[in-house]
């Protein structure tokens, strides 16, 4: 009896798979039956039967899917909500201070500050001050007033014969191509707006960038605006768009966290005629970044190249941008700046966190140094070569609140550039569809009907919103900790919880080097034991152990 009722119970499973699609077949005469008396609703029955019937009949018969053909119709509920998963997630099941890949939390703090919106909070924190890795920044009794919120830092070595005087917060780079040109044209005129820089991106100048904002020409392995027709760089083409009064600065982008080698392939393969404008490439053709410089193969020949923007330029603050990979590679690149006397004006930190518009989860997730500790390599060794003070330090990656700048000045930081913070002011709702060319706000696209909508007064306005509150906000931070600007944060005002009842500040929980200890061969640092002796100006390569 026992097994007849298994057999029975196996079969009713078996045959469960198929209710949806009988379901579906049934509603197509029951929907004809009810046409007499409710015509509309018969109507309406029988199509949704009829489509459901046809969406059966394929699936029972295509051969990609397992998955569909032994679950007809009723799988397709599976991959509906696998797609809406995302969303679902972010809206309605994650913590607010959940960063994958930015919180609710944070995206709101820059939601209301672009809008304008009070954004201050009752009945205190949310979050557990008694966890480890909880931070906070020191106040103090005796707090300045600060008259004005505009704080600079000036930009530009012995060398450089037009320093610039940047604001601490500027965009990050993002190319026209990987955003819409309504998107650059509004981060563009925000620049203008609240007297900020904006990043070009390595995709060069576009059209969509003159908008009256100071620009950061950023330029990769592709050389793009400045390239040959053999794709190498071009001395002529870059004095000739580097003397534009609107280009302030001159970033030379060596690696990007979470980016695929060292240039990597940008988004949009296919070219449209406004971005090849920019770029110098031909129109309808594959645009790629080479995984490495041609202007330049070893370190000492890397100082050359930032002489040769410097001069062609006229003066102009030149400077670089890596992602910290093998420490040797920059230790080589910093013994070559002391060694030739030639130096960036300025070096921006980017951290393996902040990601890129599109990469293999690989490199998104375990690609390039975390933000801190790259920036803390880089701060040290500086200090401890004695040139710290020639090179101004910008860091970018998921940056988004004034203590977030406060956290990572104190860690080194002389300013920081922000890439999604404006993405989500001019609009992004993180819907993660970067690569697909459908963002679904704008952002992110070339689709014209869809980037169209993006109205760029507004966005504009919401973006210098945002840089104008969260620079006020800066404001308020350094005042409360007794400072009159954020370069004069130390590690001492940075507090970590390590345990339950163990507290320590950044300045004794990490190692920190001494101005001129390299030179001395007083450094006990375990990286720089490690690597410093093996790293030389003229190869990239780790060299043998003496």
């Amino acid at each position: 009896m026992r097994l007849r009722y298994t057999r029975l119970s196996e079969r009713v499973r078996y045959y469960e798979r198929y209710i949806p699609f009988a379901i579906a077949i049934c509603m197509m005469p029951l929907g004809l039956a009810l046409v007499g008396s409710a015509p509309i609703l018969g109507v309406l029955i029988a199509l949704l039967g009829l489509v459901g019937t046809l969406i059966g009949i394929s699936d029972l018969f295509q051969t990609s899917h397992a998955l569909m053909r032994n679950y007809p119709l009723s799988s397709r509920m599976r991959y509906l909500l696998e797609h809406f998963r995302p969303e679902i997630r972010q809206y309605f099941v994650e913590d607010d201070h959940a960063e994958t890949p930015f919180s609710r939390e944070q995206r709101a703090v820059v939601y209301r500050r672009a809008k304008g919106i009070e954004g201050v909070r009752p009945f205190g924190t949310l979050r557990n001050v008694y966890s480890d890795g909880y931070e906070w920044l020191n106040h103090s009794m005796a707090t300045p007033h600060l008259d004005g919120q505009d704080f600079r830092i000036r930009i530009g070595g012995p060398d450089c014969r037009k320093p610039y005087d940047s604001s601490v917060v500027n965009i990050s780079g993002m190319s026209y191509g990987a955003l819409s040109p309504n998107a650059i044209e509004a981060l563009n005129r925000a620049a203008l707006a609240g007297g900020f820089a904006h990043t070009t991106g390595e995709g060069s100048i576009s059209r969509y960038h003159r908008m009256g904002g100071d620009l950061v020409w950023q330029i990769g392995s592709g050389y793009f605006g400045c390239r040959d027709h053999d794709g190498g760089f071009s001395p002529d083409l870059f004095q000739k768009v580097a003397a534009d009064d609107a280009v302030k600065m001159i970033e030379i982008k060596l690696s990007q966290g979470a980016k695929p080698g060292h240039g990597g392939i940008l988004p949009g393969p296919k070219v449209t005629e406004a971005i090849a404008e920019a770029r110098g490439v031909p129109v309808g053709v594959a645009c790629v970044s080479p995984s490495s410089h041609s202007a330049f193969s070893t370190p000492r020949g890397l100082c050359d190249f930032i002489k040769l923007l410097r001069d062609l330029s006229g003066g102009k603050p030149v400077g670089i941008k890596l992602c910290v990979g093998h420490p040797w590679e920059w230790f080589a690149m910093a013994k070559a700046f002391h060694q030739t006397g030639t130096a960036p004006d300025f070096i921006v930190v980017d951290g393996g966190e902040g990601g890129t518009g599109a990469a293999p989860v690989e490199f998104a997730d375990h690609k390039g140094a975390p933000l801190r500790d790259g920036l803390m390599l880089v701060h040290n060794t500086l200090v401890g070569l004695g040139i710290r003070d020639r090179i101004k330090l910008i860091a970018s990656a998921k940056i988004i609140t004034a203590f977030d700048i406060c956290r990572i000045s104190a860690l080194g930081a002389d300013g920081v550039n922000m890439a999604r913070g404006f993405m989500f002011a001019i609009g992004c709702i993180q819907a993660q569809a970067c690569h697909t060319g459908k963002c679904p706000t704008g952002i992110t696209t070339q689709d014209r009907d869809r980037y169209r909508a993006l109205v760029v007064p507004d966005k504009a306005q919401r973006a210098a919103n945002f840089h104008r509150a969260t620079m006020y906000a800066l404001k308020e931070a350094c005042e409360s900790s007794g400072l009159t600007h954020p370069d004069e944060f130390t590690p001492h005002h940075l507090m970590i919880r390590t345990g339950p009842r163990e507290v320590r500040s950044a300045a004794s929980l990490y190692d920190w080097i001494q101005p001129g200890a390299l030179l001395a061969g007083k450094v006990v640092h375990p990286a720089f034991a490690k690597y410093w002796d093996r790293a030389g100006i003229d190869d990239w390569k780790m060299l043998p152990a003496s």
